[in-house]
C-alpha cells in the first residue's frame, strides 16, 4: 500500500526492529570478541572459515554490503581483507554498538539504518552481498532477496548464512528449547515463523522454494553448504546440542553468483 509515494512498512519490520533495539544491550556484551577476532568463524557454533571456504576469492577492493550487520563485525572481517564494506541494520541500537566499536577498534566503514527489505542504495553497486543470521532470517526472502540482487553488479556474489530447514522443522514452538529428534511442524508451505516467548518474526522457508527464488531473481546457485561443527564445538546458543548438529544440519550457507 502507498499514500503519495510514501511505502508502508510491514509490521514485521517494525516488529523486529523494537525486539532487535531491546536486544542490542545483550549482543553488545560479546561484539568486541568479535570484532577482535583474528580468524574468520561463521555461525552459532563458530566454524572456521579456512574449514568451510564460504568467503569469495579478490576482496581487496571489493565493495560489499552486509545486510543486517547488527553489531557490524563481519563487515569488519572484510575490511581487513582489503574489501570496502557497507553495513546496514533495522535496529538503530545494534548500528550504535557497531559504531561504538569502530572507533574503539580505528576502522570505519558507512553504517545505514534501514530495513534490507528497502535498500536506500543503487543499482549494481556491490560486488558481495553477505549476511549471517541478519536479514537472511529476519527480513521476508521474497523481498530482500530481489533487493540484494537488484544491488549486486553482474558477477557479484550474493552468500547468506541460515538455520537449516531440518533444524526448524524439530523446533519446539518455544524459543530457546533445542532440536528434537522428531519433526514439529510441516516443510511444505514453510515461510514466517514467530516463536512462543519471541517478540521477532523470523522466515525460513525450503529448498526447493529458495532454489526457484534465487533463479527467478537471476542468480545463479554456486554451493549450499551444510555445516557440521568440528567435534568439541561450544555454542552460547540453544539451538541444537553438539551432538544433534554432529549428525544433522544446524546451519546451511547459500552461495549466488549474478551473472556477468
Amino acid at each position: 500500500m502507498t499514500l503519495a509515494g510514501v511505502t508502508e512498512t510491514p509490521d514485521h519490520v517494525l516488529r523486529n526492529r523494537a525486539a532487535w533495539d531491546r536486544l542490542a544491550g545483550d549482543y553488545a556484551v560479546w561484539a568486541a570478541d568479535a570484532w577482535a577476532a583474528t580468524e574468520v568463524t561463521w555461525g552459532i557454533w563458530q566454524v572456521p572459515e579456512v574449514q568451510l571456504g564460504i568467503l569469495p576469492p579478490g576482496l581487496d577492493g571489493a565493495a560489499s554490503l552486509e545486510l543486517g550487520c547488527g553489531t557490524g563485525y563481519v563487515s569488519a572481517w572484510l575490511a581487513r581483507r582489503g574489501a570496502r564494506p557497507v553495513g546496514l541494520d533495522n535496529s538503530a541500537a545494534q548500528l550504535a554498538t557497531a559504531a561504538a566499536l569502530q572507533n574503539r577498534f580505528g576502522l570505519r566503514f558507512p553504517l545505514v539504518h534501514a530495513s534490507a527489505e528497502q535498500v536506500p542504495l543503487a543499482d549494481a553497486t556491490f560486488d558481495l552481498v553477505i549476511s549471517e543470521y541478519g536479514a537472511s532470517i529476519w527480513c521476508d526472502p521474497y523481498v530482500w532477496i530481489p533487493e540484494a540482487a537488484r544491488v549486486l553488479r553482474p558477477g557479484g556474489h550474493l552468500i547468506f548464512l541460515v538455520n537449516a530447514v531440518q533444524v526448524v522443522l524439530t523446533w519446539p514452538e518455544e524459543e530457546d528449547l533445542p532440536a528434537t529428534q522428531t519433526l514439529q511442524r510441516p516443510y511444505f508451505g514453510m515461510h514466517r515463523f514467530h516463536w512462543l516467548g519471541s517478540d521477532g518474526v523470523e522466515f525460513h522457508i525450503g529448498h526447493g522454494d529458495m532454489i526457484r527464488l534465487l533463479r527467478r531473481c537471476g542468480l545463479e546457485i554456486c554451493d549450499l553448504i551444510e555445516i557440521q561443527p568440528p567435534p568439541g564445538s561450544t555454542s552460547r546458543f540453544q539451538n541444537a546440542t553438539l551432538e544433534w548438529a554432529r549428525q544433522w544440519p544446524c546451519e546451511e550457507v547459500w552461495k549466488a553468483r549474478k551473472p556477468r
